[in-house]
């Protein structure tokens, strides 16, 4: 079993809450996680498991056993329970782990049932910085972080990934109420893997599934919801230009983007016209995962003028401001590295970073060339709590 870099921020948060909700994708790790801490295990969306849980109810409250809930989100009766049982004996910590993969819903039953109550972690596939082995780390690009999907065993991908897709079509994406049929949410999948990297146009993409823009971000919302995709915010300063302010999208896993655009190689993926975008969104993700398992406090952004100044990722973590560009290049220009800082004076940032696959990483901690690995590094210092601000 890979050790998780959430698990430090996850046993922390046991520590200090009656409650912690994981949060994340299905299949991406967050049973195992869980069981690895012990507790008494519930699986809620079988219905032998509800009745079992309600049977034993008294006498697991009782109890020194921690009470794990997976997929929370199909029972929601269970949430009225569980706040009575937590203000039975709110000195006592740690009581109940709770995981769920539609985010939206389960955060509603967090917030009517649970506020003050409860710490939430999210889990994502397997980060690069969570893989020790060389053979691992060389598929996850193309075969992205899900445990069964390819990283592990590669024969898997793309197959996983085509059922996963499916399930989320025919099961996950109707029960978190996306209110179309399964043809028009295939078509939608399509099409936002088209846009990865892209900025996102509602108006644009409704004309495509021949529905309103308005109809066109409510659907988009249902994908988000189910961690398939992120959108993104612009980052906005006074500058006296004029800013682009549409978000940017991206897929946050690789392997299901990959599979969704029939990219079944590392050939076809250096070949395909995507290839950028995808590096871009690979790397985007990795960072912003590796913050959200340390449980490290920021925001993220794009930036873009009208004329075309732009970074691909900017990250506020504490009292630092970072300007990152993304680039598919073993060989970055000294143009790359100018445009790089001209842009970072734009946001009065305090570190610029340009990513990409240079052998050996150039420069300082204000201003850096490195590869992935570095980059990571350097993000993971950060979003330490020692490190914060």
């Amino acid at each position: 079993m890979l050790r998780r870099i959430a698990s430090t921020f996850l046993r922390s948060a046991l520590r200090q809450f009656p409650a912690v909700t994981i949060v994340g994708p299905r299949q991406c790790g967050k049973t195992t996680l869980a069981r690895s801490l012990g507790g008494s295990y519930f699986d809620l969306e079988q219905e032998s498991e509800r009745v079992r849980l309600d049977l034993e109810w008294k006498e697991l409250i009782a109890g020194k056993s921690r009470l794990i809930l997976d997929e929370a989100q199909s029972y929601p009766e269970v949430f009225p329970r569980l706040r009575g049982a937590i203000d039975a004996n709110r000195r006592k910590n740690g009581r109940f782990l709770l995981l769920g993969s539609v985010s939206p819903v389960l955060m509603r039953s967090v917030s009517e049932s649970l506020a003050g109550r409860m710490a939430v972690a999210e889990l994502t596939p397997f980060l690069r910085s969570e893989i020790r082995t060389t053979a691992m780390r060389s598929r996850l690009w193309l075969m992205g972080g899900f445990p069964d999907g390819g990283v592990r065993r590669a024969k898997a991908f793309p197959l996983w990934q085509d059922n996963y897709l499916r399930l989320m079509t025919e099961r996950d994406l109707p029960a978190l109420g996306i209110p179309c049929t399964q043809q028009t949410t295939s078509r939608l999948l399509r099409m936002l893997a088209a846009l990865n990297g892209q900025q996102f146009n509602a108006s644009e993409l409704g004309r495509s599934l021949g529905i309103n823009y308005q109809t066109a971000s409510s659907y988009t919302d249902f994908v988000e919801g189910a961690f398939l995709i992120r959108r993104l915010p612009a980052f906005h300063t006074n500058l006296g230009k004029r800013l682009v302010k549409a978000p940017k999208l991206f897929w946050r896993d690789a392997g299901l983007l990959h599979a969704i655009l029939g990219i079944t190689s590392m050939q076809a993926l250096r070949s395909h016209p995507s290839v950028g975008a995808s590096w871009e969104s690979y790397v985007v993700e990795q960072a912003l995962g590796v913050l959200t398992a340390l449980g490290a406090p920021h925001t993220a952004y794009h930036f873009r003028t009208s004329d075309g100044h732009e970074l691909d990722l900017v990250l506020e973590i504490g009292r630092e401001r970072i300007a990152v560009e993304i680039k598919l290049t073993s060989n970055p220009s000294p143009h790359d590295l100018a445009r790089l800082e001209k842009c970072a004076a734009m946001i009065n940032a305090t570190r610029s970073i340009l990513v990409t696959n240079v052998p050996t990483d150039a420069g300082d901690k204000k201003r850096l060339s490195c590869g992935l690995d570095r980059f990571l590094r350097e993000l993971q210092t950060l979003g330490k709590p020692t490190a914060r601000t």
